[in-house]
């Protein structure tokens, strides 16, 4: 081959490679442009993210500390559930609850349990009305949005049960009548875990009809002097007259449609179903987690993943949703219970003895 020849191969090359070099470019355009629009049609978390922090402000600014508590009740909240909260007399569990529900635009009802309590007073009664000749339902205080329910284990079992229908279905049935209950509808119930004299443990299958349980302990030095201040400052006032309103329900709603099409992977579902699997042969729990509580990580880890502004779930996710979510759903063994080991640190075994997705 002659050099002229070799000359022009050589331009046919170059040429060649200049075309696959721009067709390369144009690809990689066309997939920066597909990557864009991808963002663009992303799930819209801003305003959700955004209501979650003034709410979370809103109540800060009225409870010292606690903000654990206050994340894991607007968790809750956002994902359709219900909350246990469990700890000593005097350390805000009530007028925490009762704050949180007026930061809400929605109808609050406070129901004090004690031992004679019976479910009609919960649930309402049929009363005989003279003039149509008929019965006619009276919705009991359990008829509103977010109802707080005080020392729960504080009733007998009969009144206790009269929850199961409310909690799971959102519907009671009195006298072969069905009547639905407006969302959002939400129980936060408290309970003492000391002081057990008259009191009702709560069973296994009410349990696992909360969401949570969240376990309330008491303030550090720093926050009890800020609690002091803070009460001096405000003088007469009170607390629940010092609350706004920052969520409406029609938001609400629509904050959980958004979070229902939060990405989940698959191989997530699998780290959830292995977790829960080593709940029910671990040596140290008599009773494991239910499916129920498969259900509720997965939940509870799409709204954490929401109110961080991410339109997907990471394995963190999940494992925040772990202890709250199981510490009430998992029974120790009898041996292990005595030597004071806890449910959280079965969790945290757990958790390290099962591989993390990639």
């Amino acid at each position: 081959m002659d050099k002229s020849q070799d000359k022009t191969s050589n331009q046919n090359l170059n040429n060649s490679d200049d075309e696959q070099l721009s067709t390369s470019q144009n690809n990689k355009q066309e997939v920066a442009a597909d990557s864009s629009t991808d963002f663009e049609s992303r799930i819209p978390l801003d305003q959700l993210k955004q209501s979650v922090q003034e709410l979370k402000t809103e109540l800060q600014n009225l409870i010292v500390g606690q903000h654990d508590f206050i994340e894991l009740l607007i968790v809750s909240l956002l994902a359709n559930g219900h909350v246990l909260i469990e700890g000593v007399p005097g350390i805000a569990k009530t007028i925490t609850s009762k704050l949180f529900a007026k930061t809400i635009s929605t109808r609050f009802n406070r129901i004090q349990f004690t031992p004679d309590l019976m479910p009609s007073d919960v649930l309402g009664t049929s009363i005989y009305n003279k003039a149509s000749q008929s019965f006619e339902f009276k919705k009991g205080p359990i008829f509103s949005n977010i109802v707080l329910i005080d020392e729960i284990n504080r009733a007998p079992a009969k009144t206790q049960s009269a929850l199961f229908e409310v909690m799971e279905e959102y519907q009671i049935t009195m006298d072969g009548q069905q009547h639905n209950f407006e969302q959002p509808f939400m129980v936060i119930a408290t309970q003492n875990p000391i002081e057990q004299e008259g009191t009702y443990a709560l069973p296994e299958a009410q349990l696992d009809r909360f969401l949570f349980k969240i376990k309330i302990t008491y303030p550090n030095l720093e926050e009890e002097k800020e609690v002091l201040k803070l009460h001096h400052l405000r003088k007469t006032q009170r607390a629940t007259d010092l609350i706004k309103e920052v969520i409406k329900p029609s938001d609400l709603l629509n904050y959980r449609d958004l979070i229902n099409n939060i990405v989940f992977e698959d191989k997530l579902f699998d780290y959830i179903a292995q977790i829960i699997n080593e709940t029910r042969q671990h040596p140290h729990l008599s009773l494991g987690a239910s499916p129920r509580a498969s259900l509720a990580i997965m939940k509870v880890s799409k709204v954490f993943a929401a109110i961080q502004g991410r339109d997907f779930v990471t394995p963190d996710d999940i494992k925040q949703s772990l202890n709250p979510v199981l510490n009430h759903r998992i029974v120790l063994t009898p041996e292990k219970e005595m030597e004071g080991l806890q449910t959280e640190d079965v969790v945290d075994m757990i958790v390290k003895s099962v591989e993390i997705p990639r």
